[in-house]
């Protein structure tokens, strides 16, 4: 008969993730060690197998669980069966603040996919692709002719340029926040730099 797990188990697990997730983030996951998760977390080795089974399933938890949350967000912002173009600002404005709360997590998942095992890497980017072709939809929302001239996914991998890169630059206690970067990102998108607000504060100051 197997075990029950403790109450507080899965806490456990997600405080382990979360942990290995800086981790991995910081030193890289060849330049990790199971030793170092264990110390980050306060736990014994021991312990730490007790929750995960090795540093690649760490891997895998991580990077699944940052792609479901994506996939999560997608299926929420479909649900409100917004207009065309408040349907994609959405859509950017959601991706933005996700990735503000989950920056270990996409540094993990853009640099160290390529230690799974390739299913594992399939199952990651076949929810990867599930997430680009929800955005691409949004975009011919907005302008349907892009999807017969093949640029609906050229365009969307520009706009997740933007995104997903934001992590290497944008601090998380500087002047800028993601709220006003997400406002950025759809203005540029809509109107190209010459749409870009450059004075929100002083509109919502009248």
């Amino acid at each position: 008969m197997p075990r029950k797990r403790a109450a507080g188990f899965d806490n456990q697990r997600e405080h382990i993730i979360e942990q290995a997730a800086a981790l991995f983030a910081r030193n890289g996951f060849a330049g990790t060690s199971m030793n170092g998760v264990a110390e980050a977390c306060g736990l014994s080795k021991a312990a730490l197998y007790h929750y995960v089974s090795d540093k690649v399933q760490l891997l895998m938890y991580i990077c699944e669980g940052h792609i479901e949350r994506l996939g999560a967000l997608v299926d929420e912002v479909e649900q409100l069966n917004l207009a065309p173009e408040p349907r994609l600002r959405m859509m950017v404005q959601r991706f933005v603040e996700e990735y503000s709360d989950a920056q270990n997590e996409h540094r993990v998942l853009t640099e160290d996919v390529r230690f799974l095992a390739p299913q594992d890497q399939e199952r990651i980017f076949a929810g990867e692709r599930r997430v680009v072709e929800a955005m691409a939809q949004a975009m011919v929302g907005v302008r349907p002719e892009l999807e017969a001239a093949r640029m609906a996914k050229p365009l969307t991998m520009l706009l997740f340029g933007m995104i997903n890169w934001m992590f290497m630059w944008l601090k998380p206690d500087g002047e800028l926040t993601h709220e006003r970067m997400a406002s950025v990102v759809s203005d540029l998108l809509f109107g190209g730099i010459g749409a870009v607000d450059l004075m929100p504060e002083a509109k919502n100051k009248k």
